[in-house]
């Protein structure tokens, strides 16, 4: 495998917004209110408590096996990571997100890329609500892109102007009535792989105020896809000690 192909398999989805927790400086033209519904079942209210988050992504995809370790400072922007490089070798690196301008080459390319990945998967229903470019589609119930059933269709479509790692992304989330994510199917803008990623949203954890989903098994361009995020945990304004999801 390329060592191009392999960063392009670890960043399975590339984003189009690189400041998290910050909305866009004016509304999209189409905002379905449900988005709000499904953020606020996944704790937004509550995100300022959150000083701190850390957690383990990992996936599992034919010819790929890999892990990232994240500590983030939503407030601060520091991030914290340890993983390996493309040649295997162990990484650890600090860094804050307003800096990146004078970070090494590997933060700008590689580790923040990936910082930018790993954080939509492990709180899309959040970044859907905060990032106003994107319109959002009820397309009412619709049958679920894997299995029996059927769940309503919250279309989430980046605009193709909007910048970023890979404009025109669309997140498809299938929303059961408890407003949690059922299953997802992601159609990328670009033309960097994979295309289309069709998975579940399972095992649902709760880290302090926020719903984390931690089990998310389908398939990458067709092919068998296990993502996993694990040892989630968060500290909360007012204490040092952290709060492991449960």
């Amino acid at each position: 495998m390329t060592n191009s192909r392999r960063l392009n398999m670890t960043r399975l989805m590339a984003f189009t917004v690189l400041v998290l927790g910050f909305a866009a400086t004016s509304w999209a033209q189409k905002r379905a209110p449900m988005i709000e519904q499904i953020a606020k079942t996944y704790g937004v209210d509550s995100f300022g408590q959150i000083e701190a988050i850390r957690y383990t992504w990992s996936v599992q995809f034919p010819g790929v096996n890999v892990a990232h370790t994240w500590e983030w400072e939503p407030k601060t922007g520091k991030v914290s990571y340890e993983g390996k490089d493309k040649d295997g070798k162990p990484v650890k690196v600090t860094y804050v997100r307003s800096q990146l301008n004078s970070a090494p080459a590997n933060v700008k390319d590689q580790i923040e890329p990936a910082f930018v990945n790993d954080n939509y998967w492990l709180l899309f229903p959040l970044h859907a609500y905060w990032d106003t470019s994107a319109d959002v589609l009820d397309k009412g119930m619709q049958k679920l892109p894997q299995g029996k059933g059927s769940a309503r269709l919250v279309s989430v479509k980046y605009p193709a102007e909007a910048g970023g790692y890979t404009p025109g992304d669309t997140w498809d989330l299938y929303v059961g009535k408890d407003n949690r994510v059922e299953q997802f199917v992601y159609h990328r803008g670009g033309p960097q792989k994979p295309s289309i990623v069709i998975a579940t949203w399972a095992s649902y954890k709760k880290a302090g105020p926020l719903l984390i989903s931690t089990d998310h098994k389908g398939t990458a361009d067709g092919k068998p896809l296990t993502l996993t995020i694990t040892d989630v945990a968060v500290k909360l304004t007012g204490s040092d000690n952290w709060v492991n999801a449960q």
